[in-house]
């Protein structure tokens, strides 16, 4: 039987997920559109874990929410051809009657295509021979059956594809010493990577287990060529321990930067305006999540150390500098404000010549950056 506990309510943390990935899903479609125009006319979103479409409450989730938006856009309607795959048949059921009950969905130029398969390493070879169209993946597993390396990297590869995927921490922390799923372990990780893990996990304590778990699962991912990771963190009701990580991999930066928006945005707390992105305490034996735990105090530093000696655009500073780290645009550019005023960097047009908004002076994407060499 499948485990259907996920979509017996409407969880705040469910609706957060359903809302990150439709919102991505409708940014990065209208990025992708117009270059899609002159070649296949066609974008896909791919879901292999869709569940029935609503929550118990009657909320919708994923594939509808995407479903929902696509209606309401002319050049969607006409592009986004949809795969959703549920193994279990109930959801299939509940599924196709909740899509079929959608108001304009006759008016998709391409059927939504509902499946029952269950996910395995011949979809994930199926999918590597495929001559995908710019594809957004998502895929949201219950436990760990299904979700692998050669999965993700199958839809990976091709242009214009990126992933999102439900990583339940949990499931994943217990399973690694278990026999018992040690095959669907070796498969998500790669057997070296698992084998590593399992023989640096025992005796720490749990906030390191967790950080080494996402650690060696962000570097698998860049390893494939996912260059960029991005992950979300949730809590469980108490705030104590995570139950599941949503992570985010493309190849692109523009990507990386709408998705870092959105989480940012649907982060639990900001201190003092940098998003927490739920993220636990890490240390420095983590690298990827101590970067993503510094305060907005290190970052004017970080910046003059960094840059020391250069000349930058904000948004080539911005763009190099802020991958892996938890700070957004908007974090940069009061970091460079602060640093103009002090007279440690000078700014090309300086602040007196630029636009201000209620009296605060602006910081424009192409305001070029002095820095000075380090002394």
């Amino acid at each position: 039987m499948v485990d259907n506990q996920f979509f017996s309510e409407s969880r705040e943390q469910s609706q957060i997920k359903a809302r990150i990935v439709s919102k991505y899903f409708w940014a990065w479609a209208k990025v992708i559109i117009p270059s899609t125009k002159s070649h296949s006319n066609r974008i896909a979103y791919i879901d292999l874990f869709a569940g029935p479409g609503r929550y118990e409450d009657g909320t919708l989730s994923t594939p509808l929410m995407v479903l929902k938006s696509t209606i309401e856009d002319a050049d969607m309607r006409n592009m986004l051809v949809t795969v959703f795959n549920d193994r279990d048949v109930e959801n299939v059921g509940k599924l196709r009657a909740a899509i079929d009950a959608l108001p304009g969905i006759d008016t998709l130029k391409y059927k939504p295509q509902i499946s029952n398969q269950v996910v395995g390493e011949e979809l994930a070879k199926m999918f590597s021979g495929l001559k995908l169209v710019p594809t957004l993946f998502f895929v949201d597993p219950w436990g760990s059956k299904g979700l692998s390396l050669g999965l993700i990297n199958s839809v990976l590869q091709k242009w214009g594809c990126d992933c999102v995927f439900f990583f339940n921490y949990n499931r994943i922390n217990m399973g690694l010493n278990n026999d018992a799923v040690r095959e669907n372990m070796d498969v998500l990780f790669g057997k070296e990577r698992a084998d590593k893990l399992r023989a640096t996990l025992s005796g720490l304590s749990p906030a390191d287990r967790e950080n080494a778990i996402i650690e060696e699962l962000a570097q698998s991912l860049k390893a494939l060529g996912g260059s960029l990771v991005l992950p979300f963190t949730f809590k469980d009701e108490n705030a104590n321990r995570t139950k599941h990580h949503l992570i985010f991999v493309t190849k692109h930066f523009k990507g990386y930067e709408i998705m870092k928006e959105i989480m940012a945005k649907e982060s639990s707390e900001h201190v003092k305006g940098v998003p927490s992105f739920e993220f636990s305490p890490a240390s420095e034996r983590y690298p990827m999540l101590f970067e993503l735990s510094r305060p907005l105090d290190d970052l004017a530093e970080m910046l003059l150390n960094d840059f020391a000696g250069e000349t930058a655009s904000m948004k080539s500073i911005y763009s190099r500098h802020s991958v892996g780290r938890p700070y957004i645009q908007r974090n940069y550019k009061q970091a460079l404000i602060v640093l103009e005023a002090q007279g440690k960097v000078t700014a090309e047009p300086p602040a007196d010549k630029r636009r201000k908004i209620k009296g605060q002076v602006t910081f424009a994407d192409q305001v070029k950056v002095i820095f000075p060499r380090n002394k």
